[in-house]
Formats: C-alpha cells, structure tokens, sequence
C-alpha cells in the first residue's frame, strides 16, 4: 500500500516547530545564541523562538543574538532560509513567514568572557 492510500492523519505540535525553529537558527554560522530572558531560561517557556500556526499558516518569530563583524541584514536572511528549509525537509509544511530580531552582537572577546564566567 502507498503511503498516500493509509487513512488517517499525522499532527505536528507547536513545540515540535519551535524546537526545529530553534535548531535550524543555531546552525547557522553567525548566531552566536537565541535571545532568551533569564525567565524564559528558568520556566523553559522558549520565547526566544514562538511559532503561530493559523488557519494551516505557519509564522515563526525568531529573537537571536549574532557575532559582530558579519552583515547582520545577510545572516537575518541566511537565518530564514534555513529555517523554512528545515521545516519543509523535516516536517513537509511551508513556513509562510519568519521574522528575525537581532537582539544583540558579541564579539569573540565578549563570547570568551560569557564562556569563562559560566
């Protein structure tokens, strides 16, 4: 039997795209971190990624902080189209919208520091 003749239907939850979201955006070479609040951290809520799925559209907001030096507006961009990509190949949907905000750069002094101070 064909995997279009099988009845039923497969569900993908709001966190399985935030956490593909979240992973794509990492990958990227350029996004040093996601931008998440102390609370977000502690509660796990994940605001640094929100995906709002209506009427089968799918919108992923995006908050990230990027290594300095590198033109943000092309790593903005790089970052959404990874994360469509992502979300087609894994998930067979079609992101209609993904909004990046750099929150913020570091440069590798300030990385070096954030990693010796952890």
């Amino acid at each position: 039997m064909a995997y279009s003749e099988i009845p039923g239907r497969v569900t993908v939850e709001p966190h399985v795209i935030e956490a593909v979201a979240r992973r794509a955006a990492l990958q990227v070479p350029g996004v040093v971190a996601l931008a998440e609040t102390d609370v977000d951290r502690f509660l796990k809520t994940g605001k640094a990624v929100e995906v709002i799925l209506q009427e089968g559209r799918v919108t992923v907001n995006l908050r990230i902080i990027a290594q300095a030096g590198l033109s943000l507006r092309q790593l903005g961009k790089t970052v959404q189209h990874e994360v469509v990509r992502t979300i087609e190949e894994m998930m067979g949907l079609h992101a209609d919208r993904v909004n990046v905000l750099i929150e913020d750069v570091m440069t590798e002094e300030m990385l070096a520091a954030d990693t010796k101070a952890a």
